[in-house]
């Protein structure tokens, strides 16, 4: 196993929900955390003094706005930080079937969804690959989806975004294994935040919860579990995409 104690890790939508539980398990096993956020400085705030250990930081960084990537990177330089681990996990969804909605919506949904889901993903990886090139190592996880494969009708700009991070993640696997970066997606069902425990209730919920023989969602230290193993794995498992649903979808 990959030993991460002292190892950095960039954590994109890293103060609230899964992004959250990631960044705490982490410096839990010894990771300097740098967690982003959009908007919310207080959940930013509150993360920084839930975490433990030394030299953690937040920054303010929209990812779908490259300048911001940029200056994210260049600040980190400037703080001497280096780059060990870089998680993925900003993400939105967007409901626009395509046959409820009008066009502008419709248009909406994929410029809005592709722009955070996978060109800022994209964006991140290529300045974080550039600081892993010059040290021979590193590990890129994107957070993706089971509506990558399964479909999302309610979502389709979802479903196409998460689809293309999957394809994305593999491409990148190739072409960084002579650097001795690994790339890797995690690919969770439904997950209880506090963004979606609203639809957990009544008969929706209900049938979301169904889904799963185990007859309940994720939590988010479940997922952050994964991550932190996929961190730990051997150059090997580059390139793979790990299901991790409870049982709620097949491929």
């Amino acid at each position: 196993m990959y030993d991460i104690t002292g190892k950095t890790a960039l954590i994109t939508g890293g103060t609230r929900g899964i992004g959250a539980a990631i960044s705490q398990l982490l410096a839990e096993r010894g990771c300097k955390i740098t967690a982003t956020y959009r908007s919310d400085s207080e959940a930013a705030k509150e993360l920084l003094k839930s975490l433990p250990g030394q030299g953690h930081k937040v920054y303010s960084c929209d990812v779908t706005a490259p300048d911001q990537i940029a200056e994210l990177f260049e600040k980190m330089q400037k703080e001497d930080q280096g780059l060990d681990i870089l998680v993925n996990n900003a993400g939105i969804g967007y409901h626009h079937p395509i046959d409820k909605v009008n066009y502008q919506s419709w248009q909406e949904g994929w410029q809005q969804v592709l722009a955070t889901n996978l060109i800022g993903p994209a964006n991140m990886c290529y300045h974080a690959a550039a600081l892993m090139k010059l040290q021979q190592s590193g590990v890129i996880i994107n957070i993706s989806s089971r509506g990558a494969y399964r479909g999302e009708p309610l979502m389709p700009a979802y479903g196409a975004s998460k689809a293309a991070l999957n394809s994305m993640t593999q491409s990148l696997a190739y072409q960084l294994a002579p650097y001795n970066i690994r790339v890797g997606a995690i690919a969770p069902g439904f997950v209880e935040t506090d963004m979606s425990r609203s639809r957990l209730v009544g008969e929706i919920g209900e049938g979301i919860r169904s889904q799963s023989p185990m007859h309940r969602v994720a939590q988010p230290t479940e997922i952050a579990e994964a991550v932190l193993l996929m961190s730990q794995s051997n150059i090997w498992m580059t390139g793979s995409v790990w299901d991790i649903n409870g049982a709620s979808y097949f491929r």
